[in-house]
């Protein structure tokens, strides 16, 4: 099925990116920085990039400080959702998560399957809301990342993507 646009203006949102890696730079994050241009060139906002390594302690700093932070509406991670023994982004995550969004990780993989067959079974993407703040954990390839966002996170992020969308529950996601 293919999501259709009403006429409702386009609402740009305040992303923050998080790349999580042992050994990669601003110069070198090729992923963290994808991410970066495909969100201004969709409207978005970035409110700030950063990078952390692979440590559970360091992924959940940094995500705590924007889910605290009233002004960031979306973060978007990559890195850390394979299943080596430094990938803990899904376990660093998680336990912040207070709803999870369990059709993103499904989606996200059928979708890679068309492209990358049996290996996509080594992803272990996630997302969730933690404190009305929308959180994606991506792998770490720049591929991957322009897969999630094209196909899923971008069309969701879209107020006029119908028939509905993330961004028309946000004034509903601290309702208790």
């Amino acid at each position: 099925m293919t999501e259709k646009k009403t006429e409702r203006a386009f609402i740009p949102l305040h992303i923050a990116v998080l790349t999580i890696s042992d050994s990669r730079t601003e110069d070198s994050d090729i992923s963290g920085q994808r991410l970066v241009d495909l969100l201004k060139q969709q409207g978005h906002e970035l409110h700030e990039k950063k990078i952390v390594p692979d440590d559970k302690y360091a992924i959940r700093a940094a995500m705590s400080r924007w889910i605290a932070d009233a002004d960031v509406q979306v973060i978007l991670t990559t890195g850390g959702t394979g299943v080596t023994g430094r990938d803990g982004t899904p376990e660093a995550a998680s336990v912040l998560f207070d709803k999870t969004i369990d059709g993103f990780g499904e989606c996200f993989r059928a979708i890679s399957y068309k492209q990358i067959g049996t290996s996509t079974l080594q992803s272990r993407a996630v997302a969730g809301v933690a404190n009305g703040t929308y959180i994606f954990c991506m792998p770490g390839s720049k591929a991957a990342c322009a897969v999630a966002w094209d196909a899923l996170i971008r069309l969701q992020l879209d107020y006029r993507t119908r028939p509905c969308n993330l961004v028309e529950l946000m004034p509903r996601l601290k309702e208790k």
